[in-house]
C-alpha cells in the first residue's frame, strides 16, 4: 500500500500570481488561494490541484542542462511539437539552448526560468 498520493507539483517563483496565469494558459483550469497570502497560488483543472506556485523573494532560475540547481521538472505532452512551441513561447516561454532530442521533446523555460519539456505524443 502506497504512503501517500500524488498531491501536486511546487514551484518557487518570484511572481507566484504571474507564473500561475503562465501555466494557465498551457492547461487550462482555475488559479485559486487556500490562504490570505499572496505567497502561494494553485492552478486546479478538472478540479485537482496539480500545480502550486510559491513566492521566494532571493529566487535564482535553475540552470539548464547543468541542473544547479534544477528545482522541478515538466512535461507537457502535444501532439505537433511545432504548434507547441509556436504557442508557449507566444505566452512568455523561451526556448532553451540546448535540445538533446528536438524531434522527440523540446526544452523551454517558463517566464521565472524554470525548465519544462514539450513532448510529442500523436493523438489517439
Amino acid at each position: 500500500m502506497a504512503i501517500a498520493s500524488f498531491g501536486l507539483i511546487a514551484l518557487d517563483c518570484p511572481d507566484p500570481e504571474a507564473l500561475a496565469a503562465f501555466y494557465q494558459q498551457i492547461v487550462g483550469g482555475e488559479i485559486g488561494r487556500t490562504s490570505t497570502d499572496d505567497d502561494w497560488i494553485e492552478l486546479e483543472v478538472d478540479d485537482v490541484r496539480i500545480l502550486a506556485f510559491q513566492q521566494v523573494d532571493d529566487h535564482q532560475p535553475p540552470g539548464w542542462p547543468d541542473g544547479s540547481p534544477q528545482q522541478a521538472h515538466l512535461d507537457f505532452d502535444v501532439p505537433d511539437l511545432d504548434v507547441g512551441e509556436a504557442a508557449v513561447i507566444e505566452i512568455g516561454a523561451v526556448k532553451a539552448s540546448v535540445q538533446p532530442q528536438p524531434d522527440s521533446w523540446r526544452v523551454f523555460l517558463d517566464p521565472a526560468g524554470h525548465p519544462f519539456c514539450l513532448v510529442h505524443r500523436p493523438a489517439t
